[in-house]
């Protein structure tokens, strides 16, 4: 009785432990996304807006709550308005990779076959580079701006869900209810629709918002190397190599603070993604 006891108190301790980085990490996020769409509000000047009246790399204060950059531009606003681009690329390109990867992994899963071996060759190429590096590739290629880019991070995201939900499909699909499906004269892709894909995408409702985060990082990435958001759009990536030189002169406020907000948002994303998975582990015990 006393270890029964025990593994309940455990069990509740978990649970809620889940659902507090859950809702830590959506506050989180919550308050980033308020404040960025808000960011008109919260500022009286553009995103590359110069304020010829100031002088370039002036200290955060006064009219400018987070100083100037080398080009006389407003970092808090310039902060708001970048942050309203990687949310939104980060977001659309997990979106973009979860549906292109769902729908590989079902055809692959379900039907098997040389559909299956063709389609996990084709995910084998693309995982074999390392993540980053294939993105730099992709980017390249492809070229800058945000549909670019969102396409760019996409892909590479994209074969992790399809292996996640091809592994889930071919344990669901012989299962009764959908064997009950079948016989009943249900349509190949109204059962893979309604029975096969809602059961099988529940791991990727997990992996989705830690994704999310490394998107961010990647997108950073991108731009701090050239290749992503070009200067002068703001963007936080790019904010932060613009800012590098300014920081060994002691002039931080150039590349700190968009620093810091990637390293909110990103903790945001983990925060939620590992609540969730907690809770998913708590489900299957």
């Amino acid at each position: 009785m006393s270890l029964l006891r025990s593994g309940r108190r455990r069990e509740n301790r978990d649970g809620r432990f889940g659902t507090v980085l859950v809702a830590t990490g959506a506050g989180i996020l919550a308050v980033v996304a308020l404040a960025v769409l808000l960011g008109p509000l919260l500022t009286a000047w553009g995103p590359n807006e110069i304020d010829t009246a100031a002088p370039t790399l002036a200290e955060p204060g006064g009219a400018h709550l987070f100083g100037t950059d080398v080009n006389g531009m407003d970092v808090w606003s310039r902060l708001l308005y970048a942050g309203r681009v990687d949310l939104g690329i980060a977001i659309a390109a997990v979106a973009v990779a979860v549906v292109l990867g769902s729908v590989l992994g079902v055809v692959a899963g379900y039907f098997g076959g040389w559909l299956d071996d063709v389609l996990m060759r084709l995910t084998d190429i693309f995982q074999a580079f390392p993540t980053f590096i294939l993105a730099l590739a992709v980017a390249a290629l492809l070229g800058s701006g945000p549909v670019n880019l969102t396409v760019a991070i996409a892909l590479v995201n994209a074969p992790a869900y399809a292996r996640l939900v091809r592994a889930e499909v071919r344990t669901i699909r012989d299962l009764t209810y959908v064997d009950a499906a079948r016989t009943s004269g249900a349509s190949t892709i109204g059962l893979l629709w309604r029975h096969v894909l809602p059961n099988s995408i529940t791991p990727v409702r997990v992996i989705a918002p830690l994704n999310c985060g490394w998107a961010m990082l990647t997108l950073a990435g991108l731009s701090f190397l050239g290749l992503g958001i070009p200067v002068p759009d703001a963007e936080w990536g790019a904010m932060i190599s613009l800012g590098t030189g300014d920081v060994v002169a002691g002039r931080w406020w150039t590349s700190v603070p968009p620093g810091i907000a990637l390293l909110v948002c990103v903790l945001g994303f983990s925060l939620l993604g590992e609540g969730l998975q907690e809770r998913a582990d708590r489900v299957r015990r």
